[in-house]
This record gives C-alpha cells, structure tokens and sequence, in this order.
C-alpha cells in the first residue's frame, strides 16, 4: 500500500486482533458456499482465540499486514518437514482486497520459507472455491489433488509452490 505498511511477526498480545481478522475474511467464503457452525463448525471463519494458539504453540509462526497500527491481513507458517511449509489462514480484511494485500503476504511467505530453508509451500483450500483456486494458480501454485473429508460439507483441494 505504502511505506506505512509492514509485514512483521505476530506479538501475543495482537492473537485475539488476528482472529477477527481471520474471521472477516474467511465468512465470505463461508457466506458464498453456505458453510455454518452447523454444516461445518471448524470452518476457519469460526476461528477461536483457543485454536488460534493452539496452532501457533504446535509451530505455526504467525505474521501479520499492517498498516500503521491496524491489522489488515495475517498469514501463518508451519514447518511441515522435508522442506515443506504449510501456508494457513492467508486472510486479508474484505474491505482491503484487490489493494495487492494478499500478494505481499504470499510473497513474504515465499521469502520466509527460503529464507527457513524451505524448498515448498503447501497449502489446503476449498475445492469448489474457483476463484480462490485460480488466484494461488497465477501466483504460481499447482494443484496437486483434492480429498474427500467425512465431516466436510466440501471438497478438500491441495496445491504447493516449489521455491527451487
């Protein structure tokens, strides 16, 4: 956006701005697919302050976009092993999309990853959410498969980045 935009590590203190962040993003997703706390309640656009750290404490190193001191965007990455990292929660607030949030997150996980020493990005998303799909496709991600999950009301699709 400009220079008074930073992307920097989470602070415990900034987790609980983070979810509502992540919860603004994700409900239009779950707006748009009819997803509810009935269909489908670990739907990241029901997202707890509880879960939230339970992934950070399990290894998920958390940053978010700021602009001045608001919380625009958050991402998260999780070493998966074999020089993977799993991409979370990549979520920019509705009313900042199409402003080129989202892309500086995903190119500042490309960065951290091989600055981790990281070879790919994994990342897991809502099959049936086209745009979304081809949004990771044109920034470099390939589909790699899609499962069926038993307590999903949706198709599971998965796809990666290879930094090397």
């Amino acid at each position: 956006m400009n220079e008074k935009t930073q992307i920097r590590p989470l602070q415990a203190a900034e987790y609980s701005a983070a979810c509502k962040v992540i919860r603004a993003s994700f409900a239009t997703a779950a707006v748009e697919l009819g997803l509810t706390r009935e269909n489908c309640p670990t739907h990241t656009s029901f997202l707890r302050l509880p879960r939230l750290r339970r992934d950070i404490k399990n290894g998920a190193a958390p940053f978010g976009y700021f602009h001045g001191k608001r919380l625009l965007g958050y991402v998260s990455l999780t070493p998966a092993g074999n020089g993977a990292f799993v991409l979370n929660h990549l979520a920019v607030l509705p009313e900042f999309r199409h402003c080129g949030i989202g892309k500086e997150l995903l190119d500042f996980c490309k960065a951290e990853t091989a600055r981790r020493g990281g070879e790919r990005i994994e990342l897991s998303l809502i099959e049936e959410n086209a745009r979304l799909k081809q949004w990771y496709t044109q920034n470099g991600f390939v589909h790699t498969g899609t499962q069926q999950v038993a307590h999903l009301p949706f198709t599971v699709g998965t796809m990666h980045f290879l930094l090397r």
